[in-house]
């Protein structure tokens, strides 16, 4: 008796309710400070040169959210194509603020254009991360242990 007891509680345990949680918290928390942070970077009225710095403070929130994929293992095809389109449009970025450096020139039309591209793909790689973030495992999560 104490056996199917024993039994029964541990399938009754066991549903869909006590489910681990496949949604990453953390993850998500750091995904929605970091596109908070995006938002508010690059007001309409602030030259592109300092945009850039904007951008650059974004730089260590965004390998945090890469570092947590990484840990739960959700990394995919298309995250890895995400990163690498930021890390080409920050180097992009980065040659345009050089240039309007040396040009003196605060809103150089390159700088804005590559500001732009960059912030583009800081949204195309927060999308892919919060996709990651949200998709069921597989199975669903409620297979059996």
């Amino acid at each position: 008796m104490r056996a199917v007891a024993a039994c029964t509680a541990l399938v009754a345990g066991c549903d869909t309710a006590t489910a681990p949680d496949w949604g990453y918290p953390e993850l998500g928390k750091n995904l929605r400070s970091l596109s908070r942070d995006l938002d508010e970077a690059c007001g309409r009225t602030e030259a592109p040169a300092s945009c850039a710095a904007d951008l650059d403070r974004l730089t260590a929130p965004t390998e945090r959210a890469f570092a947590q994929v990484l840990e739960h293992k959700l990394l995919d095809v298309g995250a890895v194509a995400a990163m690498n389109e930021l890390d080409r449009a920050r180097q992009l970025r980065v040659a345009a603020a050089e240039e309007a450096r040396s040009r003196q020139d605060p809103h150089h039309l390159p700088l804005a254009r590559a500001v732009a591209a960059e912030k583009l793909a800081y949204q195309g790689l927060l999308d892919e991360l919060e996709r990651l973030r949200t998709a069921p495992p597989p199975g669903d999560g409620t297979d059996p242990v």
